[in-house]
Parts: C-alpha cells; sequence; structure tokens
C-alpha cells in the first residue's frame, strides 16, 4: 500500500523543483530484527519516485555494508542520512513518519538549498563551537512539538561542520530512550551531557547549547 497519496505527491514535487543542488538519501537497515526498516524504506522510496531528478536513495545492510556503516557512524537501524553537496551530519534514527514527515520534507529543502534558514545572530552565535558537538533529539511521530526541536538541531548541523544532529524515535530505540531517561519529548540531549526539555524557541535553544559547550565541553 502506497504511503503517500496523490495530492500529496503534488505538494512534494512542487517543494523540491527549485532545489539548487541534487539531495543523496542513505538508508541503512537490516533484515531481521528490526521492527520499521520496510515501512521506512517505502517512503524513501516513495519520495524518489516523486522526483528522482532531485533526489536519489542508496540501501545498505549494516551488517554487511560495515565501511559505509562506519563512514557515516550508524550504529542502529533503522537509519537515514541526507547528504547534499557534503555531509552535513543529519541523521534520521527510526521511522520518519506522523509529524516527523514533514521534518525530513524540510530537512531535504534545506540540504538542497544548502542553508540553514537560521537567523543572523544564530549563525554568528555557532562559531563558537569549534570542536565536536552530538545532538540527539528524542521524539515521538504523535509528539507536535517535536519538529521543531528536530528541526533547530538539523539547522545547527547544516551552518556549523562540527555538529551531528541525530532525530530518534524514542519508542523504536528503548534503550537509548532509558538511557537518556527520556521521559516526554521532545528531550535533546547535548553530548550525553547536558539536556533540554520541550520545544524551545531558537535564541534559547541555541544560547544554552553553546553556554554548555563552553562550561562542559572546552
Amino acid at each position: 500500500m502506497a504511503f503517500l497519496q496523490d495530492r500529496d505527491r503534488e505538494y512534494i514535487r512542487g517543494l523540491l523543483v527549485n532545489l539548487k543542488h541534487q539531495v543523496k538519501l542513505f538508508f541503512f537497515m537490516q533484515e531481521l530484527d528490526c521492527a520499521y526498516c520496510g515501512e521506512t524504506r517505502l517512503i524513501l522510496e516513495e519520495l524518489v519516485e516523486i522526483s528522482p531528478a532531485v533526489l536519489s536513495l542508496q540501501i545498505y545492510n549494516i551488517r554487511t555494508d560495515t565501511e559505509m556503516a562506519e563512514k557515516y557512524n550508524i550504529s542502529k537501524v533503522p537509519a537515514t542520512v541526507i547528504e547534499g553537496e557534503m555531509d552535513y551530519g543529519i541523521r534520521f534514527y527510526g521511522l520518519p513518519s506522523g509529524y516527523e514527515f514533514s521534518t525530513l520534507l524540510e530537512d531535504i529543502v534545506d540540504v538542497g538549498r544548502a542553508d540553514s534558514g537560521l537567523s543572523e545572530a544564530t549563525r554568528q552565535a555557532l562559531q563558537a563551537i569549534d570542536k565536536p558537538l552530538h545532538v540527539q533529539v528524542f521524539v515521538t511521530p504523535t509528539c507536535p512539538h517535536c519538529p521543531g526541536a528536530v528541526r533547530l538541531a538539523h539547522k545547527m548541523a547544516i551552518e556549523n561542520p562540527y555538529i551531528t544532529a541525530d532525530m530518534i524515535e524514542a519508542t523504536e530505540f528503548p534503550q537509548l530512550s532509558m538511557q537518556y531517561n527520556v521521559r516526554g519529548v521532545p528531550r535533546t540531549i547535548v553530548d550525553g551531557r547536558m539536556s533540554i526539555e520541550g520545544n524551545v524557541p531558537e535564541s534559547e535553544f541555541v544560547g544554552r547549547i553553546i553556554r554548555g559547550f563552553k562550561e562542559n565541553f572546552q
């Protein structure tokens, strides 16, 4: 059964028509012990069918395609990488459905434009991050506030090459959620050392991460 309806396809086709750069989707899966690998693959394949001139999809098995998994630092599945002119460090772990499907689309647009869309003040502030920083945003598909937090994290990754940012579907990775004490979403974990609860405004979200970086990571 198709995931996207005809009206969805037309909307997405219009969204992708004017991108400056081609966008490559790298999907990592495995045949066994992956409840949502099949559904995630279907979503990505349907997206590429809509605009093959702009989007491409490469599929890898995390168990056998170890070189690619190591290159993109993929350790769990399903995992999706969105790459444009370069690998911006944007990762989706889990099924990008519900509210997070819009996040996937908007990330593709940002990567295709090679532009984070962040304010000039935020762009300047992010220059303070000059060492690798890993941001994980835990979400669920039914959370209306989660896309905002994921989008900010992914925009930060586009803007600053030191930042990698993951969307993590909390219910698909229960051990990781337990490790970081995820009781509500969105919950953002920065380098495993500090957390941000909820979807907060851009200036506050970025400001807290930069303050934490200066206090804890330097």
